[in-house]
């Protein structure tokens, strides 16, 4: 899977910043879907968006029936790494593109009529077609990422439903959860049903989308089996797919970095090689605090207060204040767990800052570095 890679036997030897993707932690991830997929009878893809680490694709495919993608891009990965069913979807498709995306995939999913009509003639000779629909269940407290917000983009809205339109539909797909649990799912599902049953016989399959947080210690997977069963109980003749992102990644590694300075301003303040804004940017937009490895997000929790933050000219550029059991010092390591899916495909070279190496820990006490970035990374990104 990783021919001519560098082999690290030692995690100090490890480049900083760098991403460590655990791949028997990955896998005991893909077990657990394809024990969902094979229990409930359904396909469960790999969401790029979410988790583009294709050097782990030969380990996913053994276990997932293939991607979505948002776009041209990642349909040609998808095609060209994973090599199995590659459906896309998104908010609108580019004239110059369409032809080559129809090319690549299975499915095909437009979010209106209108994109629909524009482009069905095409899309009818390569591909099954299908619309997302908007269940207006909103059910995820940050707008940033809800789906079904007030006057969302995303799906067709039953107001705005054109039935005599559906001639060459084979499938709706609906996308309203974000790492939540069966129970939100259910209630989609019902007021899906509600609005748009009724088109379901003359429907091949039903796409569940993603933020089905399935991997997560706490989420009810036995209850996601049992709701899929009866599902498709109800609805014998439609294949069902779920597209989950985080579920694929989720604490299967972290991000690694580097003490640089420790600066005082009314508390000490650590500057690591690392950023949020450029490697972490949900940390501000969610935002939300990760968690670092032998500290605690409580500053009162331990002896040694600090304030981690970037290494870029942006003042927001900060993680948080954490407590320490040790002081810490110049060149220490320190470990943000749970950075492998979204926040990896989100990650860019504001400042010039390096992007962080991505390895992939094989065993106990073996890292293959899969990418180091640099200078070029940086200059050829823009010109």
């Amino acid at each position: 899977m990783f021919k001519n890679k560098l082999i690290i036997n030692s995690f100090d030897k490890l480049p900083s910043p760098c991403f460590v993707c655990e791949q028997d932690l990955l896998e005991n991830n893909l077990k657990l879907l394809k024990k969902v997929q094979d229990e409930a009878d359904v396909n469960i893809l790999l969401a790029l968006k979410g988790f583009a680490l294709w050097s782990t694709f030969d380990l996913c495919k053994k276990y997932l029936k293939g991607c979505c993608s948002s776009g041209l891009n990642e349909a040609k990965l998808a095609k060209e790494e994973f090599k199995k069913e590659v459906h896309t979807y998104s908010p609108a498709f580019k004239d110059e593109e369409i032809d080559e995306i129809l090319e690549l995939s299975d499915h095909i999913i437009f979010n209106s009529f209108s994109q629909w009509k524009k482009y069905k003639k095409k899309a009818l000779k390569k591909a099954s077609c299908g619309l997302r629909i908007n269940p207006q269940c909103s059910l995820v407290e940050v707008d940033l990422y809800n789906p079904c917000s007030i006057n969302s983009r995303l799906g067709i809205i039953k107001e705005n439903f054109e039935e005599d339109e559906l001639d060459g539909i084979e499938g709706f797909h609906f996308h309203s959860l974000c790492e939540q649990n069966v129970n939100d799912l259910n209630k989609v599902l019902e007021k899906f049903e509600k609005n748009f049953a009724q088109y379901f016989k003359n429907l091949k399959w039903l796409n569940f989308g993603g933020g089905h947080h399935i991997t997560k210690s706490t989420y009810d997977v036995e209850a996601l089996i049992k709701l899929l069963k009866k599902f498709k109980q109800k609805y014998p003749h439609l294949k069902i797919y779920l597209e989950p992102g985080e579920a694929i990644a989720w604490d299967s590694g972290y991000l690694i970095c580097t003490v640089l300075d420790i600066v005082k301003n009314g508390m000490e303040i650590v500057i690591l090689d690392t950023s949020v804004e450029a490697h972490m940017p949900d940390v501000l937009a969610m935002p939300y605090k990760p968690s670092i490895k032998g500290a605690s997000s409580n500053i009162n929790e331990k002896e040694f207060i600090y304030k981690l933050a970037g290494n870029t000219c942006l003042a927001g550029d900060i993680i948080g204040d954490y407590s320490f059991d040790k002081e810490l010092q110049i060149g220490d390591k320190i470990i943000l767990e749970d950075m492998i899916h979204y926040t990896m495909v989100k990650t860019t070279t504001f400042n010039g800052i390096n992007l962080p190496s991505i390895a992939i820990k094989v065993n106990k006490t073996s890292y293959k570095i899969i990418k180091n970035f640099g200078y070029n990374d940086y200059k050829f990104r823009l010109s």
